[in-house]
């Protein structure tokens, strides 16, 4: 199949640079699993889908390398990766050790607006839920994450764990079709906003815990249901 085939419309903003929006939309796309790992991704055609040349899809290709996303063979092919374990647990421990003093400072300070804020959020991912949109449920649960983070004042943290989160990201898209999950999340997302708003500290950080262990536990189901999509090892050949 031609991956044009497997792409929805491109089209890019000729105000900014091709090479970072040509990055932006592939690994969206790969993050959310529209390119499943093992999906070849021809230059050629990748710039022909883009309307751009080769070289800003050399550039994405090799930012897309370097968050392990895509593996490139020199002479070869360039294919999306498998899911690597390794590199998705590590990924979640970082998160966990900064969103852990995240809701810890949040709690201390009892923000009303904050509180509302985060609640709104949740009410969209209810809405997105109840119309099975995965993606929007996804997208406004980073929007959830992120609202947590520039209120704590460490924004680009937000940023930093995103590049490691590529692994991570592609194991709970598995996961968040599986029966209650959806729920588990949305319950989670309250859990912690009633103890940021209770002004609670170590009952939001046990919330978060609980929350963000959700797909980790859930890793040897998911590898057994998915086995051609993940390695548990270093090796991704």
């Amino acid at each position: 199949m031609n991956i044009q085939d497997l792409l929805p419309p491109l089209r890019l903003d000729r105000r900014r640079h091709a090479a970072p929006q040509v990055f932006e939309r592939l690994r969206e796309l790969i993050v959310a699993l529209d390119l499943v790992p093992g999906t070849i991704l021809p230059p050629n055609e990748l710039a022909e889908a883009f309307g751009v040349s080769r070289t800003p899809v050399r550039d994405a290709l090799l930012r897309l390398e370097e968050e392990g996303l895509v593996d490139i063979f020199p002479q070869h092919a360039t294919m999306v990766s498998r899911i690597s374990i390794p590199s998705a647990r590590q990924a979640h421990f970082l998160r966990l050790a900064i969103e852990l003093e995240i809701v810890h400072t949040l709690a201390q300070r009892g923000d009303e607006d904050l509180v509302v804020r985060l609640q709104r959020y949740i009410d969209r991912q209810r809405a997105a839920l109840a119309a099975a949109d995965y993606t929007a449920f996804i997208e406004t649960d980073h929007s959830f994450h992120r609202e947590m983070h520039e209120a704590a004042g460490v924004g680009e943290l937000w940023e930093m764990a995103q590049r490691v989160s590529g692994h991570v990201d592609r194991l709970r898209r598995l996961h968040l079709p599986e029966q209650g999950k959806g729920e588990r999340v949305l319950a989670d997302h309250q859990a912690i906003v009633d103890a940021i708003a209770a002004r609670d500290p170590v009952l939001a950080q046990r919330r978060l815990r609980e929350h963000l262990s959700g797909t980790l536990s859930q890793i040897e189901a998911i590898c057994a249901r998915y086995p051609n999509y993940v390695i548990v090892g270093e090796d991704r050949s």
